[in-house]
């Protein structure tokens, strides 16, 4: 296919190596002077889409998604698909749908879970919203960017899958992280912690898979001094994308509000900024009742 590619940031790159590793014919725009390998740069969205089969946005939000959209839509060819792969509220992604099924267009919003390392891989996961024949055009370019997809439902369904996760995922990594630091001030060693939580009511990704405290678990942020792999700012993105979700959709979620003060407390106020969202282990540990 050609496929035009919007946004090659830590992510989009990456991505669109992928593709052109194997085989498509790639023309990206980035706002930032860069370069990727097979992927041929060009000087505006507008001359990526234009006579692409396929699109693909990674984007930082939802109001630079609309306003790329309101550039490629007009110069996209009939029966094109924009796909994208931006985390993004859901009215957002729902209404460049409709701009795009107006002008006899594709549309598939396909938020991804696996990081840089996943992007990097190929190994990310897609939750996608969108009808079956957007999804059917897209599947192909997610087997070689990534290792699974789950077509969720129609278009405006892959951003709710992705803010419902990483609302799970939020809530989760507090959750385990004041676990530690209560466990630390009981006198409870952190292994012994691990091995009893891991393999017991207690278990979760955030504790098994990405364990917040250091020499515990499998390799994670926690033994890089907290280098990112999900920074915390981030993480409180997306929190904040899951309480306008919820504000718009009339959904009790307190501990979604809770975890999202929480964040924005620890990026904003203290020294979250830059930081991987277990990081959020030492912040309690420091930290007392009184």
């Amino acid at each position: 296919m050609r496929i035009g590619f919007i946004g090659l940031g830590n992510m989009g790159a990456p991505m669109a190596a992928n593709l052109a590793g194997a085989g498509h014919d790639l023309h990206g725009f980035d706002t930032a002077a860069v370069a990727v390998a097979g992927v041929t740069m060009v000087e505006s969205a507008t001359a990526a889409a234009t006579g692409a089969d396929v699109v693909i946005t990674m984007l930082p939000n939802g109001a630079i998604l609309r306003a790329v959209a309101a550039e490629v839509l007009p110069v996209m060819e009939p029966g094109a698909t924009l796909v994208d792969c931006s985390t993004v509220d859901v009215d957002s992604a729902r209404d460049v749908a409709d701009q795009a099924t107006q002008t006899g267009l594709l549309f598939v919003d396909a938020p991804v879970s696996g990081g840089v390392g996943g992007a990097s891989a190929g190994t990310l996961t897609f939750m996608a919203g969108g009808s079956d024949d957007a999804f059917a055009k897209a599947a192909p370019l997610f087997e070689i960017m990534g290792q699974k997809a789950v077509h969720c439902g129609e278009a405006g369904a892959g951003q709710a899958a992705k803010i419902c996760n990483n609302m799970i995922l939020g809530v989760t990594m507090i959750a385990t992280c004041e676990a530690f630091a209560l466990a630390d001030k009981l006198g409870l060693d952190r292994q012994k912690m691990f091995d009893v939580v891991s393999t017991s009511s207690g278990y979760s990704w955030t504790m098994n898979a990405y364990c917040p405290a250091p020499g515990v678990g499998p390799q994670s942020p926690s033994d890089n001094d907290y280098q990112p792999g999900f920074a915390a700012e981030l993480m409180l993105k997306d929190l904040r994308l899951s309480q306008q979700a919820a504000e718009s959709a009339d959904a009790d979620t307190p501990l979604g509000q809770a975890a999202t003060a929480l964040y924005e407390q620890f990026v904003e106020a203290e020294d979250g900024m830059g930081r991987d969202f277990s990081a959020m282990l030492p912040r309690f540990v420091q930290r007392g009742r009184r």
